[in-house]
């Protein structure tokens, strides 16, 4: 079904808003794959906070246009959906798993501002720990030296009261 002048300017303004906050896209074919699995897939991808998109190529290179991810338009050839974020890595982790286990759904590239990304990059990328996964190691790092100097600070009263309670029990058994 095709779109009419104005649906096609919506379309291209749409996605160009989404760009405008991603921090990266990934283009994967679908070729082959069935109605239900792409119905599964933007589910994950919209429970992960992924925009995800079935979009002509020549639309999606309008909205990439004048971007940090216009490079990425010389990959935009064949049937893709377009999958961006402004989480890089929940965007390559929800595509990246969905195509490990359909064979039909292959990822073509990606890119963050000013990088184009090859399908390696975004498997090493999506193997990355998640944005909370790293701000709690982040933040439990931070912690530790506080934590070990509460107790030390801790340690020299409850060393007296163990040695005023020792010499009060030697003198009692005395």
């Amino acid at each position: 079904m095709s779109l009419n002048l104005e649906e096609k300017k919506a379309a291209v303004a749409e996605v160009g808003a989404q760009v405008a906050n991603a921090e990266a896209i990934v283009l994967a074919e679908y070729r082959g794959l069935e109605v239900g699995d792409m119905t599964v897939l933007r589910a994950k991808a919209r429970a992960a906070g992924v925009y995800f998109r079935v979009l002509k190529n020549t639309l999606a290179r309008r909205a990439v246009a004048d971007t940090p991810f216009a490079d990425l338009s010389q990959h935009m050839v064949g049937p893709l959906a377009y999958g961006m974020c402004s989480d890089p890595v929940a965007v390559a982790k929800v595509l990246n798993d969905f195509a490990k286990a359909n064979d039909k759904f292959v990822i073509k590239a990606g890119a963050m501002a000013n990088h184009v990304m090859t399908r390696g990059e975004i498997t090493n990328l999506a193997n990355l720990p998640s944005r909370e996964q790293l701000l709690a190691q982040l933040m439990g790092t931070m912690q530790a030296p506080i934590a070990r100097f509460v107790q030390t600070l801790n340690e020299v009263p409850t060393r007296f009261a163990r040695g005023l309670a020792a010499v009060r029990d030697q003198k009692q058994a005395a």
